[in-house]
């Protein structure tokens, strides 16, 4: 069938990439013709559930993607990504996915935001993505959840480039 492909075995870097690939294609899906750019389009609902640069280059670009590091399908079969909880402004261990949906209702701290021993705040506001996915600087104690790694938002095998954050866009492809 059109969903199904013989496993990319030449390394198991390309054999797990192979096993998280994602595709709008196929059965009940877009066609390559009629795929405008706005389905192509990086969107902020990707956040940590699909990878904004691994993707294949030519007629396929946006349509096949790679699930983020951490992402994972709920019960009904939206990707979902991890976050911490903050309580009062301190960071707790407790771990929950949250769907797209879900995500736009709370303000999340990025991963990299600076905290003391006690896993509070150290800063007076913080950098978050606010409700609708909008950045901006928010208080401690306005604050819902927190990324869970500052690698979230990558699949594995661009979370394997180093310094990634410091290479062109290009080379990072």
């Amino acid at each position: 069938s059109q969903l199904s492909q013989f496993m990319d075995q030449n390394n198991p870097l390309s054999e797990v990439t192979h096993k998280r690939r994602i595709s709008a294609l196929g059965p009940g899906g877009l066609t390559r013709e009629r795929a405008g750019f706005e389905v192509r389009d990086v969107h902020n609902t990707h956040y940590g559930r699909v990878c904004p640069i691994e993707t294949p280059e030519g007629p396929n670009i946006g349509l096949i993607n790679s699930l983020s590091v951490y992402a994972r399908t709920n019960s009904y079969g939206f990707l979902e990504t991890p976050y911490r909880k903050v309580v009062d402004g301190q960071v707790t261990e407790d771990i929950e996915y949250l769907s797209a949906i879900e995500e736009s209702q709370y303000v999340i701290a990025q991963a990299n935001a600076n905290l003391d021993e006690k896993l509070r705040f150290t800063d007076t506001y913080v950098t978050a993505r606010g409700e609708h996915g909008e950045s901006g600087l928010y208080r401690p104690e306005d604050i819902h959840y927190m990324d869970v790694s500052p690698q979230q938002m990558v699949s594995v095998a661009a979370a394997l480039i180093p310094f990634l954050e410091h290479d062109d866009a290009n080379r990072a492809l």
